[in-house]
Formats: structure tokens, sequence, C-alpha cells
């Protein structure tokens, strides 16, 4: 039962976001983009140029973007997708979980005939448009960005620990934690009040302990997690590191406060996106202190997930809709961009060019790299999502033993059914 605060709070982001559609007349061409508030805020200024931009190369129209935080947008849509209002375009990510919501829900409109008008396939980088067709019924959604997930680490740190080269194996990785603790230095910051930031470690460890075919099956929900034995040791591997390699307490504090933490040298390596590097240069880093490599799984699969703009059900213009995403995805707006929302772009004719080295390393990895695992929040279900959340906090915490954390998780999975 919610709270009283916490009625208060889901009704003041209800009557926000039916606010949005009142506050300014509604003409023949207007849209309207629901979206994050970035944390790089280069990300945000330049979505408003390309708002700006496409107003004047298209006279009488107008793209408004309201931007909010991670949990108070998702609310937004949620409200949005009960109701007979909603944005024209809104953000979410792709997969079956987060972005698979509002499409069960009804609010994503299918696209397929404007991936035929516009030959979005021709420009798109494909791994970044494969996620548009997960779903049921049609194509939904465009790429907004393609995101990879690495270890960034502490240069300074490494070789104050005695750790000379990049780990290239998950053993190698273990060795270089284990020279880190024995230097006093925390292997890895995570933000446990956000429970995607945590999640990333859960994810990865269960790549490593049982392998591709199993953890996609796993995620998939077609293969018991109290019958294989390598889910219970991923969770037994997962509570490890939290335990004996990662800064404490770390169950308080927030992804923004981890942040703060590597930058301060005070834990020498960070699970984090691409994204990292212009947040990196944004706030003043020296970037040559860091290096980045792919957490070493033994699979040659990378972490990733994709970011999409979908265009809602509720639209009342939604052929302006597609026109609008149509333009944000041209070459030329994927050139000027690069840099600003992702070191590397959804279309796969940018050229590259001046990269900041850590840039490079990131196009090197996307290079190498032709298969992808995706964040346990994209691969499951709403639902189960928040279960999974749950057993890793516990877990994290010392509050559920890691076989007990395996048999809770399929027991919710198999009382869905």
């Amino acid at each position: 039962m919610l709270t009283l605060s916490a009625k208060l709070k889901t009704a003041s982001i209800v009557a926000i976001a039916m606010a949005s559609f009142a506050a300014t007349p509604v003409f023949a061409e207007d849209i309207t983009l629901w979206t994050l508030n970035f944390d790089n805020n280069a990300a945000n200024t330049a979505l408003k140029k390309v708002a700006t931009d496409f107003e004047a190369a298209n006279p009488g129209t107008h793209v408004e973007i309201v931007q909010r935080a991670v949990d108070e947008h998702k609310t937004a849509l949620r409200v949005a997708a009960g109701s007979d209002k909603g944005p024209d375009i809104y953000f979410s990510w792709a997969g079956l979980g987060l972005g698979g919501e509002y499409v069960k829900a009804g609010l994503s409109l299918p696209l397929d005939k404007y991936y035929t008008e516009y030959k979005w396939n021709d420009e798109l980088l494909p791994s970044a448009a494969a996620f548009a067709d997960l779903y049921p019924g049609g194509k939904h959604g465009v790429p907004f960005t393609f995101k990879g997930e690495a270890v960034y680490y502490n240069k300074k740190l490494f070789e104050q620990a005695g750790i000379k080269d990049e780990p290239k194996t998950y053993e190698e990785l273990l060795a270089a934690a284990d020279k880190l603790k024995a230097a006093g230095i925390p292997a890895f910051t995570f933000g446990g009040t956000v429970n995607w930031h945590v999640m990333r470690l859960m994810d990865v460890i269960l790549e490593t302990k049982c392998g591709a075919e199993k953890h996609d099956a796993l995620k998939a929900m077609t293969l018991d997690w109290t019958k294989e034995p390598c889910a219970a040791d991923s969770f037994a591997e997962f509570a490890k590191w939290t335990k004996d390699y990662t800064l404490q307490p770390f169950m308080g504090i927030d992804n923004k406060q981890s942040y703060s933490l590597f930058t301060a040298g005070r834990a020498a390596m960070m699970l984090e996106g691409d994204w990292l590097v212009s947040q990196l240069n944004g706030s003043g880093a020296n970037l040559d202190d860091y290096g980045i490599f792919p957490f070493p799984t033994n699979t040659e699969r990378l972490y990733g997930f994709a970011e999409y703009n979908y265009i809602s059900t509720k639209s009342k213009n939604p052929d302006i809709a597609a026109k609008f995403l149509d333009y944000f995805l041209s070459t030329k707006v994927q050139q000027d961009l690069l840099g600003q929302l992702s070191s590397t772009s959804v279309n796969k004719n940018v050229q590259y060019a001046n990269q900041k080295p850590l840039e490079a390393e990131w196009l090197g990895i996307f290079q190498k790299y032709g298969k992808v695992y995706m964040n346990g929040d994209q691969a499951f279900p709403l639902d189960v999502t928040t279960e999974y959340f749950r057993v890793i906090n516990d877990v994290a915490s010392g509050n559920t033993e890691p076989a007990e954390a395996a048999k809770q998780l399929q027991s919710f999975i198999a009382g869905r059914s």
C-alpha cells in the first residue's frame, strides 16, 4: 500500500504530466517529445538545438521537449498509457523490459510504414536497429543511442597496486582486484540506491559464470534458475564482489555519488557506459588518467543496450513526429551530434575524426564485438525486473543467501504463468 507521501508524489507527477498539455496552445503541427534530463548536459543542449533546427527547416512546426528524471519519466509514461493524452514521441529503453512495458500497454505506434518510407534501415547500424523487431505486431521505435558498457579504470591506482596490464580474462580481473585490495584500494564503486547500477555487476557475472547460451536462456525465463547451478554460483560470486571488492558502504549512495567517488580516486574502477567519456570531459577530468576495457566474461560478447524514441499512439501528428525522427537520424544531424549524445552514432554513415583517445578506444570496442548481451532491466519484463532488483539488493545487503536468491527469483517467475 502506498504511503501518503508516495501518493502525493505520484499525484504530483500525474498533475505535471497532464499540465504539460494544457500549458500551451496546440497547433496543427505541434509535437511534444518526452525524454530524460540527461546527466551529460551537452546532450540536453544538443537535443534542444536539433528541435530548433528542425523548426527552422520546417516552418509552422513546433517541437516541445519535456525533460524529467528517470523515475518521474517512467511514471509519466505509465500515466499516459492509461489516459487519452500523451506525448507525440517518447524516450524509453529498448528490449522487452522497460521498453516492452509501454509497447504492451499500447502506448507505442508500429512504425513499419515509416521504416519503408524513410528507408531507415539503409542508414542505421544493424545492431542498433535490431531492437525494433523484438516486439509482436510490427516495428516499434527508432534508436536514439546504442550504448556499450565496460570497465573504466584509474591508471594511477592500477599502477599504485602494481597492475601493469589491463585484465583480458576474468581470472586476471580477480587477480587485479586482489592486488588493489592488498594496496588498500577498493576495486569498484557502485551506487546501491539505484537498482540498475548494482544490477550491472550481476549481469556481467551471469555472463561470465553461465556463458552466453545459458545466460540468454535464464533471462528469457526458459531455463530454471534453481536447476541451473551457474545461477546460484553467479549470486555467490556477486556477493563476494560486493563484500570484498566494492567501496563501502555503497547501498546508501546513488550513481552520481559513486561517480564522484570514482573521480576523486576513492575506487579504481566503475562499470559504466560509453557516455561517461563526455561526462568526464565535461567535468574537467583529465581523460589521460583513465582507461577502459570490456568486462572480461570470456564469451566475446559486449555488454550494452539501446535507447529508443517511440511514436506514441496518443499522437495527433504521427507523420510530423516521424519526419522529426527522420531528421534526427539523418547523417548530417548525427554527424553534428557526434560526441554530444554518445561517442558513437546509430547512423552507420557517420565519419569519425579527431577523436579523444577514450572515444577511439570505444570505437575500437564497437568494431571488435559483433554480439551483445543486454542489461537485465531490458531483457526481463518489468515485473520480473522488479523482483530481480529486489533479490540482487538483498544479496548485496547480506539479507539473502545466494542459493536462496536463485530460488526466490525462480519462484516469482513460475508464479507469473
